[in-house]
């Protein structure tokens, strides 16, 4: 098995501790070094890890306070944190478990139980990652669906609050979709649908951004600091990607081309702004897209409450 295909472990501890760890790991996980200082731990530093395990008193880190911002953070809350201590220090367990460690490993290393330890909690997490699957994903079309929609929403609007960033909205309705059931069937309803989902996901692809499905017939797309003008660029190029991945799945085939209408806005998240308030004026602006014609987007400003019809070429 390739270091590509096993699980990654991320390990905080002196050379002796980690050389004993990566002997009692390396047939089935690939074991990595923390670097120095909390940066090591920055959810982008490890992304992809399956576990951590962590010294409580290494030098210069705190693990409790270590552990503690893990899991206060959405995108590292999940990974399973294993406390590393010596058995002659009597450490008293709660607190860690208090603060969100799944387990202890103690020193000096015992190979077996490291790596009964390490792999109950990896298999645990592929279990619950599964579980999710389940219960945030659209079983049609692939997306995240509105339950996780709601709550990456609530998360990406406290970040952004704190940074004093620009946050993006936008709701995508498929332009006619009730008429294309009713002239060729649900099945093909249901294809365009998943069609344009993946189109959506191709549009948004940066590693903050999230498409989910939103109702029957519409989507919901999260962009992270995106600006009004970017935003306005955006539009443009989910509109003209959605019309050309679905031309593309109807080679051949005499079918209504396809388009979308969107409402979108963008806002600086702050006391005076709220999440209710920015999906009203996605739909506000998405309903001005229909009316306008449909096959374009609308967006809105809430900074400076400017509003922008763009067209799709």
């Amino acid at each position: 098995m390739t270091d590509a295909a096993r699980p990654r472990v991320l390990v905080a501890a002196d050379r002796m501790a980690l050389t004993a760890i990566r002997q009692a790991l390396e047939d089935e996980f690939e074991v990595a070094a923390a670097g120095q200082g909390l940066d090591a731990f920055e959810p982008a530093a490890i992304d992809g890890t399956a576990c951590i395990v962590l010294d409580i008193k290494l030098r210069g880190l705190d693990g409790f306070d270590v552990c503690r911002r893990l899991k206060a953070e959405p995108r590292t809350a999940s990974i399973p944190v294993l406390f590393l201590t010596n058995i002659n220090d009597r450490v008293d367990e709660a607190p860690g478990f208090e603060v969100g460690a799944a387990d202890y490993l103690w020193l000096p290393i015992r190979p077996s139980v490291v790596r009964a330890r390490v792999r109950a909690q990896v298999e645990l997490k592929v279990l619950r990652e599964r579980l999710e699957q389940l219960t945030l994903v659209d079983p049609l079309t692939g997306v995240a669906n509105r339950a996780r929609f709601d709550t990456a929403l609530e998360n990406e609007w406290r970040r952004m609050a704190r940074a004093g960033r620009w946050l993006s909205i936008a709701v995508v309705e498929v332009d006619y979709l009730k008429r294309i059931i009713e002239r060729q069937g649900q099945s093909a309803g249901d294809d365009r649908l998943k069609t344009i989902a993946g189109s959506l996901v191709r549009s948004a692809r940066r590693a903050g951004d999230l498409v989910a499905r939103f109702s029957a017939e519409e989507f919901a797309i999260i962009l992270p600091e995106i600006e009004p003008q970017m935003m306005q660029g955006m539009l443009r190029v989910i509109m003209t990607g959605v019309v050309a991945d679905a031309a593309r799945a109807d080679a051949g085939q005499r079918i209504d081309p396809v388009t979308v209408s969107i409402g979108a806005v963008s806002v600086v998240p702050g006391r005076e702004k709220t999440i209710a308030g920015a999906l009203a004026g996605a739909d506000r602006s998405l309903g001005e897209a229909k009316r306008a014609g449909r096959d374009r987007g609308v967006h809105l400003d809430l900074g400076s409450l400017a509003k922008t019809v763009v067209p799709r070429g």
